[in-house]
């Protein structure tokens, strides 16, 4: 399977599937597989539950053989000016939801930089709130994975590395997102050299240069073939995690066989569309 690359997992947002967390587990297993990196449930984010209702979604995931490979936190997704304590009470309950989920992981952000203005500017800030993230993470034994995201202060390769070479360590290591950087102008294999030593886990999806849009993996300017393929040869082991952003994806008519008009795509089609573009790249590896 997968061009005997046996050591990586397929996981992915399933609440671009649906909302519904049926309806995510059914198309899930259907693809064969078994993790999601649970960001919505049910329409509404999995960080907003009690922990008593996180305790039956995680029944629920059980009797479904079903685990997750990350919790998709909001974590450090508020602007760097925004009062912080109340968003570290959210950051404690997280931890607790990952705790009671059975998983390490939680997938977070180095905060939104106000527009026009000099990322420098913020950088102590930013840097004293994720001291205080990783130090609680210490303490409660979890992993922050930072995604590099649009316009936070960990947005391009050399201030993603900035963090990690302040953090990286057994509770803060990366999140490789081969779209986020595209749509930031930064080019991915740069990003990659940059990058390697710190990436623990890895986003699939793709975008275009010229207009930003995303694409599946493979139909964009991210170099995801070539980038996983040298993670493979430098021995990744973990997880690929689809985050499609598909629903609106203009080119779909033509990949598909039959040339069907112009549509928008359902979010079961959207995620098939994703994870079969993904196999068809790992089959080649």
């Amino acid at each position: 399977m997968f061009g005997m690359w046996n050591e990586i997992v397929l996981s992915g947002f399933a609440d671009e599937i649906d909302p519904n967390l049926d309806k995510q587990i059914e198309v899930i297993k259907k693809l064969g597989m078994n993790h999601i990196e649970m960001r919505g449930v049910n329409g509404k984010g999995l960080v907003e539950y009690s922990l008593d209702e996180v305790k039956e979604i995680k029944k629920k995931l059980d009797a479904e053989g079903i685990k997750l490979s990350s919790i998709g936190s909001p974590i450090g997704k508020i602007k760097i000016t925004d009062d912080f304590e109340p968003h570290f009470e959210l950051y404690r309950h997280t931890v607790e939801i990952a705790k009671i989920m059975e998983v390490p992981y939680i997938r977070m952000f180095s905060f939104f930089i106000p527009e026009g203005e000099e990322p420098a500017k913020y950088k102590d800030e930013v840097f004293a709130r994720l001291a205080r993230f990783v130090e609680y993470a210490k303490e409660h034994g979890v992993i922050l994975l930072h995604e590099n995201e649009k316009d936070i202060y960990g947005d391009i390769a050399p201030r993603c590395k900035e963090i990690m070479e302040a953090f990286y360590g057994d509770h803060m290591k990366a999140v490789f997102d081969f779209a986020n950087f595209v749509q930031c102008g930064q080019d991915t294999l740069e990003a990659y050299e940059m990058m390697k030593p710190y990436i623990e886990y890895v986003h699939i999806k793709d975008a275009k240069a010229e207009d930003a849009s995303v694409v599946p993996a493979g139909h964009g300017d991210g170099n995801v073939e070539k980038i996983l393929g040298m993670l493979k040869a430098a021995g990744y082991q973990g997880f690929l995690s689809l985050e499609p952003h598909l629903a609106d994806f203009a080119g779909f008519s033509a990949l598909e066989n039959n040339g069907a008009k112009m549509k928008k795509m359902a979010g079961d089609e959207s995620f098939t569309l994703a994870h079969d573009s993904l196999v068809e790249i790992l089959n080649r590896l």
